[in-house]
This record gives structure tokens, C-alpha cells and sequence, in this order.
């Protein structure tokens, strides 16, 4: 027991430092002391008692330990909850449930309390559900963690250990600022597997194993020589351990496993403020699109998007539509009953509103909704242009991010192009949900701008890569080898906007006329 020089039979025990708990009562008890004396006199040694009440060695080899009285000028001893290293405890975790569902409950413990109030918790494995899981971490006003539990099956799955992967990521203004990671192994074992062989198996895979019995009050540890077993029994259960048995059997009994898993802090390589390739504008190509994909993949970062008739010459909209027909696209005909700055599309207190502008209006699913109106988009929501003459551009909301809008177009130009309407400077904080998007924006490359450029996030690995006209993009998610960027939104035709210091292209690089 602590504190004790033998053991219950008197078998003599090796001495030990304090531990921080003694160190933590002598600190109290000559805090109390000083108080009593109130300056009178010099506070005496603190001595740190360790004797068990209960113990059963002889009295003389019970051993009090001194703990060294501070000096007045020696710097303030830190709390013992700072010296806590950063970890995920968990618990919950039956492998004698082979096959079933299970729960596991994992609490964020020992963080530094300069951590932002919210963390992100990313789990990846081949047990969970389309391989990856994500969750958000609170604290609490208490100044700890509100538990996470994270469903996960067996269920069909070869028995063996399995690979946990963790990683808890602090945000600001949408980029990662702090990043701690972990591994941990879940054992699978067979469904003929007895408890004994399973709770060898857990051990062999730990080298410290805590031996966790809620609702119990007794905790027993029967033989065995310099095992590193921590045994902790709660409110009337039994939790117990004989590492004397026959045959060098090791028998166990508790109700749940439960263990800490360090969070080791990872450096996280800082990005330039200058992105290799500035645009507020831009377009992904397709040279070979196979079915269902667009040959165009505009990129616009505005705070506002105009939506409007093409022209070549001094455009008056950021979206440049025209009518497609069986025969392809027509800039002329129809095309001319576009306004030239015919809807806006912004993001309100709301989330992401269109607003008519126009001369000949718009349907948002067939009805008018008043000019100058803003109207929040939602998914699956049909956009014509206009609303005189049916059919001359028609756009579906296929997504609808935290950071922007995905539309498509749903007329004969389906197959031509689709666009990208996204928040300037602004990075998704959540993985791209393919939930809440149709297939086909889901199929489609998660995007954001940031540092005046246009970024490219993998879902999985959370990896960004800077989007310019040099990037390799075949080993990108979403993405193949016959894509590229293209510097301007319409790289098949050159677009040209005057202004009084003559000509330029819609990047806004100056021309020589």
C-alpha cells in the first residue's frame, strides 16, 4: 500500500519516492501550518505521513517522509493538474462482445487550458463505419471535457487487433493551429475465445494495464512480482486479479477495460501568406470527362456573385450563362433575354440568399419570389433564368457547404459546366459531407479559398494543396490526370473588361492595347 515499507505478509518492499499526491498534502499541510503561526515564527519541515491506518506491517518500518520546506524566494509550485500530460481516457471497450455493436467513451483529460473552448476529434479505422468519424469536443464551464462516444461494430470482421487512429486538431479562423495525435489497438478476438485467452491477449498488447471495475469497492491483486497493474474497484462491485494461479493461468475479473492513451502534440507546418498562384477566379479543366462529369469546373471567391448574360466585351456579372441547345452553346438568341446582371448570390445572417435583380426575373422552383427579395437557397432547389421565357438557363443547388454553393446546371448544358461559389478566405471545418449533397456534387473535388488563392482538402487525411496552374492534380481526391487549372473562370474564350486605364482580362492583369 503507500506508504509502506511491507507488504501484507511482510515481505519487505524496495523504498519509493513520494509520489505527487504526498508532495501535494505536505505542500497543504505546511500552507496550514504557516497560516496558524501567522509569521511569528519559521514554519517548521513539513512531513508528508504516509502510515496506512489499516496496515498490517510492524509500526517500525512504517517510514515518514520528509518533504523539503520551500524557501521564501523559490518560485510558487505549479498545480498538480497542470502536470497532468495531455490524454484521451477511455473506456466502455468489452472484447468479449465479438461481433456485436459497442460504445466506446472517450474523455479528453489533462489539457492545457490555453486550448481553444472547442476541439475537433477525428478517428479513422477499418471498424468504423466508411472508415473515418468526426466529432466536436467541448468544454464544460467546470473547465473540463464533455465525453465523446463513438459507435463501432465487429460484426463480419477477421478477429485480430485493429488500428485506431486519432487526432484531435484546434481550430482558428478556420485553419489548424494545434494538432495532438494517438494510436490505439481494439482486439477482435474469435467468438470461441474464452475471457481468460482474451484478457491475456489485452495484456500482451498493453504495457500498462489498468483494471477498471465501476460500482465496485473491492480491488485485489493475489501473488505475482513486479507486474505493472493499475487496480482501481468503485461503490460495492469486485474487481480482482490472481497472478498466482496454476499452469501460470493469469485470472481477471472485471466488468470493462479501461486505459489512458498519451496525446503527443505534432508540429504543424505553418503556410505562406502568399499563395503560389493569387486569383479570386478560376476554372478547373477536364480534357477527357467521362459520363455525368463537366468539362468546366468554375471557381468563383466572392463576397457577392453576380449571375449573368455572357459577353465578351465588359461583362456586367462574375457568372457568365448562356443557353445551351441540342446544337450546343449559343451566345446569341436566347441568351440575349438574360439580364446582364440578372440574380446575386451572397451569404446573409441566414446562410447563403439569392436575390432577383433582373429585368425579366427568375423562378425558384417555378415561382416568382419578387424582385429585390433575398430568398435563403436550400438543397435540390431549381434555379431558371428567366422567368418570361422558360428554359433558357436552368441551375440546381446540389450542395450546400459551410464555406459555399455548388450549383449545376440542369438544361442541355449539363455536361458543360458547373460552379463553384465560395466564401473568400474561408476554410471548411467540418469533412465534406457527402449527406447532404447530391451524387454529383458529392463526386466532385472539397475546395475552399484561403491566402488569396484556391486550396484543394482531402476529406480524409485533412492534407491541403495549394491549387495553381503548375499543381499535379491527378493524385488529388476528386481529382485526375486529365485535369489542370486554368488561371481565368472561361479559358476557352478570352473575356475583356475596360476601365479608364484601358484594357484588361478578368483577373485583373493590365494589357498593353
Amino acid at each position: 500500500m503507500p506508504g509502506e515499507s511491507a507488504c501484507a505478509g511482510n515481505h519487505p518492499q524496495t523504498s519509493a519516492e513520494p509520489s505527487s499526491y504526498d508532495l501535494l498534502n505536505a505542500m497543504r499541510s505546511a500552507r496550514s501550518e504557516q497560516s496558524a503561526t501567522a509569521g511569528t515564527r519559521a514554519p517548521a519541515p513539513a512531513v508528508a505521513v504516509t502510515q496506512n491506518t489499516y496496515s498490517k506491517a510492524p509500526p517500525e518500518r512504517v517510514q515518514a517522509t520528509p518533504a523539503p520546506a520551500a524557501a521564501p524566494s523559490a518560485a510558487p509550485m505549479r498545480p498538480f493538474s497542470q502536470a497532468v500530460q495531455a490524454h484521451l481516457h477511455i473506456s466502455g471497450f468489452d472484447p468479449r462482445a465479438a461481433g456485436g455493436r459497442q460504445t466506446l467513451k472517450m474523455e479528453l483529460r489533462g489539457m492545457t487550458a490555453q486550448a481553444a473552448p472547442q476541439l475537433t476529434l477525428r478517428l479513422r479505422s477499418e471498424l468504423i463505419p466508411r472508415g473515418a468519424v468526426q466529432h466536436d469536443v467541448a468544454r464544460t464551464t467546470r473547465g473540463d471535457w464533455r465525453p465523446v462516444f463513438v459507435d463501432f461494430s465487429s460484426r463480419n470482421k477477421e478477429h485480430g487487433q485493429y488500428q485506431i487512429d486519432v487526432e484531435l486538431q484546434s481550430h482558428r479562423d478556420g485553419a489548424i493551429v494545434q494538432k495532438w495525435v494517438c494510436t490505439f489497438v481494439i482486439l477482435v478476438p474469435r467468438r470461441d475465445a474464452t475471457l481468460t485467452e482474451i484478457h491475456q491477449i489485452f495484456l500482451s498488447t498493453h504495457k500498462n494495464v489498468r483494471v477498471m471495475a465501476d460500482d465496485a469497492s473491492i480491488a485485489r491483486v493475489t501473488g505475482g512480482d513486479g507486474c505493472n497493474l493499475d487496480i482501481t474497484a468503485r461503490n460495492a462491485g469486485i474487481a480482482h486479479v490472481d497472478l498466482s494461479a496454476p499452469q501460470g493461468k493469469v485470472d481477471m475479473g472485471f466488468t470493462t477495460i479501461a486505459w489512458d492513451e498519451e496525446l503527443i502534440e505534432v508540429d504543424i507546418p505553418r503556410s505562406s501568406d502568399q499563395h503560389p498562384h493569387r486569383s479570386q477566379a478560376a476554372c478547373i479543366v477536364n480534357a477527357a470527362p467521362e459520363s455525368g462529369a463537366q468539362r468546366q469546373l468554375r471557381l468563383f471567391a466572392l463576397d457577392e456573385c453576380v449571375l449573368g448574360r455572357f459577353e465578351l466585351v465588359d461583362p456586367e456579372s462574375d457568372v457568365l450563362l448562356s443557353h445551351f441547345s441540342a446544337d450546343g452553346q449559343d451566345n446569341n438568341g436566347l441568351t440575349r433575354r438574360l439580364s446582364g446582371r440578372h440574380a446575386i448570390i451572397r451569404r446573409g445572417q441566414s446562410g447563403f440568399e439569392i436575390e432577383d435583380v433582373s429585368r425579366y426575373g427568375l423562378l425558384l422552383d417555378g415561382a416568382w419570389p419578387g424582385k429585390h427579395k433575398p430568398v435563403p437557397l436550400r438543397p435540390g432547389m431549381r434555379i431558371e433564368l428567366s422567368a418570361s421565357i422558360r428554359n433558357i438557363v436552368v441551375l440546381g443547388v446540389t450542395a450546400i457547404l459551410p464555406h459555399g454553393v455548388i450549383l449545376h446546371r440542369l438544361d442541355q448544358g449539363a455536361q458543360a459546366e458547373c460552379f463553384f461559389l465560395l466564401q473568400p478566405e474561408t476554410r471548411p471545418t467540418l469533412p465534406h459531407d457527402a449527406g447532404h449533397a447530391a451524387p454529383q456534387a458529392a463526386a466532385l473535388p472539397l475546395l475552399f479559398h484561403r491566402h488569396g488563392g484556391f486550396w484543394h482538402l482531402d476529406p480524409t487525411s485533412d492534407r491541403e494543396t495549394a491549387l495553381a496552374p503548375t499543381t499535379a492534380l491527378a493524385s488529388l481526391a476528386g481529382l485526375g490526370r486529365h485535369h489542370r487549372l486554368a488561371s481565368e473562370p472561361y479559358p476557352e474564350c478570352w473575356i475583356i473588361r475596360t476601365d479608364g486605364a484601358g484594357l484588361r482580362d478578368d483577373v485583373g492583369a493590365a494589357l498593353t492595347v
